[in-house]
């Protein structure tokens, strides 16, 4: 039947109509049969263990999508649908599969949209995760919906504050390992004097060695968003990567985890991890670790210390850099200098860190009146504060050392300071230029002459036998700054007593829930630096008062009035996943290490733009929950995969801004016009709503159903590279499907046209290479050519006119990870009880696999002179009878007998002549 026959004459044909047929029905009865439904070892999720014990596990998960008002484009579902690919696979090879989705839901968005609507932020999350949810359930996503969670569910916060507070109740030991935070005070309380001093005092000793703190530090505050930010949440602009606000640093107490503790852990481990090489690079240099050494320079307010790298160029300070907000420039500043060291302190404190920092930025800074002395040569080296020291990096003051820095010989020459090279550059370095290479030490006294790593040694070693420095290791790595001033997110687990001090609050208190408020916002002056933080809670004395009694009788206490970052639900959310319903444990032990062991989750697909944040975040928590055996495994994440991105073409005016794609039309002469009038330039880049560009999925649902977007998106190209939405190429995924149900389907009457025929031998030869390709494109998560292989089995089938039901079966198992709803179709009416879901995935005949030929590449005295096909299985007798009877080769023999033939089968032989 032609493909141009008027509808009405195929109405058994697949297309939209059908597509949404065959998807309803079939999501109906995954639903109503539990079909993704997987059972634990343990636990309430158990019924059904015995009949999938035997089978091996694979955990896989996707990075939990962010509900936002706009719901779903067509870009968010690529991983989703590879990952369910890639699950549906897997059940089809023997294997138990865990595979659900979840919604991380707390977070700035929501509460900056609630700000803006007035309307609360729960009622705006929940409308969002049922849009999300709606728009994948229509895609045919295999997820046990039993396990999906929402961090902003009042079980799931409670989980999420039992494990803050497993960390505030620790400390990192000796041998850098978690531990429960009472051995510490155990070995505290051995000291004599314990006992003397006040709770408030014994209580401030402890807290200095919990891994969550509270501490007066330099952080990132952001006025426009009311709230201070991880240095992870602060673009390389200085601004806030949500709502692009300046951000600013002040000193402000808050509180912190002590990620710096676990630096060497999160290194060396990755090493272990199946992760994308530059995902391993962004976390070494994020955590950023240094050898070198601790100096100490004496100063009139006593020693500053400084970290260097280089401390073989000791003899080359010539000045000492503190950061403006270091906390000895007050003392150490004389009267003469106060009034021009406060206001450029007040400068520095309006600039970004970016802005101080950038490599193009003049050097500025003051000198403050005093000097310190370098111990090494006990010179007197005077004392400057320069915004691009940090007081939040190394100790917040260098030792500058112009000949060997380029920062400090920009410095130098501009204020006049000396200069004293203590390392021998080549001979044609100018003289004006700081050198750092390698080269001997010169200038340096007992260094002289030494090598780079021999003199950093030696000094090394005279530093620490005059007790005036060490060795040490650094990172750049800061510890984590877990305060925000918002409504919307976790409330701390801790109140505050009269004397201040902090209570963790016992686990039968838990969850600590968010009152309802009418007024959410954060009072916040995006431009105005000096704003002070005033958290929502703060407002709302009813909770914030509170009477508990927390082993003294009822005691009155303050509630903390910061909530969590929107990271702590996604430290721990795939744990969730595992025992979800289980009142008692966040997870049962025996379910976490059916699933998780040996080495964690078994593949996680999401994207790069995760690399440092998420990714670091969750690795120390887990590590804190395995030291305290509440896991087992030291990486939560064994692989790691990163999808590409959907792009697609967005559209500006002549004034920059975008406009909507779907009112653009392409002229003939290859430009584009809004609605054929007035003319607009095309760009490609993410799809989004700010860019005007995005298609939903809604649009292809109606258009062509689930399967075409699912094998659309699969087709477009490498999973793990980025491409181009083109709606126009859709249809080329609607047509394969299409084609594959008419080589069973009769679209006229809705009978199956397939026959019980023996296949015929080169469709037999073309199925099997297909299964044997297809099997190993969806193991290494090759999707976009296993949809390639696919359709050229059906172009096969399209040519050959003709089906036979081994091959109409097989095909609808190939389909059926790719496009399940009509392989569900397809099976049915073959005659098979559903679902396909779990239906052995083919094997391949290897017979099929071997070429029936080959290629004889005949040679006369080692050089080519012909090629001829033979039988794959020709023996060297034939080979060799076949390659003497070729008229090329007959004729440079020229009538003479070969001196010897190698033979080489089935591929090669050498006649020598």
């Amino acid at each position: 039947m032609a493909d141009d026959a008027a509808p009405d004459e195929r109405p058994f044909r697949y297309d939209a109509r059908a597509a949404e047929l065959f998807e309803n029905k079939w999501q109906s009865y995954w639903t109503e049969n539990h079909t993704w439904e997987v059972a634990n070892p343990s636990g309430p999720l158990s019924d059904g263990w015995d009949d999938v014990a035997g089978r091996p596990k694979k955990f896989i998960l996707d990075m939990f999508p962010y509900p936002s008002g706009s719901g779903l484009h067509v870009g968010h579902p690529l991983g989703y649908i590879g990952t369910d690919v890639y699950g549906r696979f897997l059940r089809m090879r023997g294997y138990n599969v865990l595979h659900t989705i979840g919604y991380d839901a707390f977070g700035l968005p929501a509460e900056q949209y609630a700000v803006e609507t007035g309307q609360h932020p729960r009622t705006t999350t929940e409308k969002n995760v049922e849009t999300y949810r709606r728009q994948l359930q229509r895609l045919g996503l295999a997820h046990d919906e039993r396990r999906a969670v929402s961090t902003t569910d009042p079980a799931f916060i409670r989980w999420t504050q039992w494990i803050f507070l497993q960390i505030y109740n620790s400390y990192c030991n000796e041998e850098g390992v978690a531990r429960p935070i009472e051995e510490k005070i155990a070995e505290l309380a051995s000291d004599p004097t314990w006992a003397a001093r006040t709770k408030k005092e014994q209580s401030e000793i402890v807290d200095s060695y919990r891994l969550v703190y509270r501490t007066k530090a330099m952080v990132n505050w952001c006025p426009g968003l009311g709230t201070v930010l991880a240095n992870e949440e602060v673009t390389a602009e200085g601004r806030s990567d949500r709502g692009n606000f300046p951000v600013y640093k002040r000193p402000l107490t808050q509180w912190m985890m002590r990620i710096t503790a676990y630096a060497d852990r999160l290194l060396s481990d990755l090493e272990t991890l199946d992760w994308p090489e530059p995902v391993k690079l962004m976390q070494r240099n994020w955590i950023g670790r240094s050898t070198g050494a601790h100096v100490d320079f004496q100063t009139p307010a006593g020693a500053v210390r400084v970290f260097t790298t280089r401390p073989d160029t000791l003899f080359g300070a010539t000045f000492m850099v503190l950061a403006p907000e270091h906390a000895l420039v007050d003392a150490l500043t004389t009267d003469d200098n106060r009034a021009e060291v406060e206001a450029y302190r007040a400068q520095a404190e309006k600039t970004t860190e970016q802005e101080r920092t950038a490599e193009s930025r003049e050097k500025t800074g003051v000198f403050i009146g005093a000097y310190a002395t370098n111990p090494v040569n006990n010179n007197e080296i005077p004392i400057f504060i320069a915004d691009y020291v940090l007081a939040g990096y190394g100790t917040g003051a260098i030792m500058a050392v112009p000949a060997e820095d380029e920062r400090d010989w920009d410095f130098a020459a501009k204020y006049g300071l000396p200069v004293i090279r203590t390392v021998q550059p080549p001979g044609d370095h100018p003289d004006d230029q700081a050198y750092t290479g390698e080269g001997v030490a010169i200038n340096s006294d007992f260094l002289d002459g030494m090598t780079m790593a021999d003199a950093k040694a030696a000094m090394i070693a005279w530093l620490e036998e005059h007790g005036v420095g060490t060795g040490a290791v650094t990172t750049k790595l800061r510890d984590w700054l877990f305060s925000r001033q918002r409504y919307w997110g976790e409330p701390f687990p801790i109140v505050y007593d009269t004397d201040g001090r902090a209570l963790a609050l016992p686990e039968s208190m838990l969850p600590v829930e968010l009152p309802d408020l009418e007024d959410f916002a954060p009072r916040s002056r995006p431009d105005d630096p000096d704003a002070d933080p005033e958290p929502p809670l703060s407002r709302v004395e009813s909770w914030v008062n509170v009477t508990l009694d927390l082993g003294d009788g009822p005691q009155p206490y303050l509630r903390e009035t910061n909530t969590m970052p929107q990271w702590a639900g996604s430290c721990w959310y795939y744990l969730r996943y595992l025992d979800p319903t289980n009142e008692n444990a966040f997870c049962d032990p025996v379910t976490e290490q059916y699933w998780m062991a040996p080495n964690g989750v078994d593949l996680y697909v999401g994207g790069v733009e995760h690399a440092v944040l998420h990714l670091l975040y969750a690795r120390f928590w887990h590590k804190v929950l395995f030291d305290l055996g509440h896991v087992s495994t030291r990486e939560p994440f064994q692989r790691l995969f990163n999808q590409g991105m959907i792009q697609a073409a967005a559209y500006t005016d002549d004034r920059g801004m975008y406009v909507n794609a779907n009112d653009v039309v392409a002229e003939a002469d290859g430009t584009f016009t809004l609605n054929g009038v007035k003319k607009v330039n095309r760009e490609f880049g993410k799809m989004g709503k700010s860019l005007k560009n995005s298609v939903t999925p809604d649009e292809i649902y109606a258009s062509y159903g689930a399967d075409t977007l699912r094998v659309y998106e699969m087709a477009m190209g490498p999973l793990d590279v980025s491409r181009p939405w083109r709606s126009d190429d859709i249809v080329g995924a609607h047509r394969l499907l299409q084609r594959a149900w008419r080589a069973m389907v009769d679209e006229a009457t809705g009978d199956l046209v397939v026959t019980d025929d023996a296949i015929a031998p080169e469709t037999r030869r073309v199925l099997h290479r297909t299964i044997a390709a297809v099997s190993d494109d969806y193991a290494n998560l090759r999707f976009n050519t296993a949809v390639a292989r696919i359709t050229e089995l059906v172009n096969h089938l399209t040519k050959a006119g003709v089906c036979e039901r081994e091959t109409a079966e097989t095909l609808a198992l190939l389909l059926a990870p790719l496009a399940p709803h009509i392989a569900e179709e397809m099976w049915q009416r073959l005659g098979h009880e559903p679902t396909i879901g779990f239906v052995a995935f083919p094997e391949a005949d290897a017979a099929e696999l071997v070429d029936d030929t080959v290629t004889l590449v005949v040679q006369v005295n080692g050089k080519v002179r012909e090629r001829v096909e033979v039988a794959s299985n020709a023996d060297a007798a034939t080979i060799e009878a076949t390659a003497l009877a070729l008229p090329r080769i007959v004729e440079l023999m020229n009538g003479n007998a070969p001196r010897k033939v190698v033979v080489r089968p089935p591929a090669l032989v050498n006649v020598v002549v």
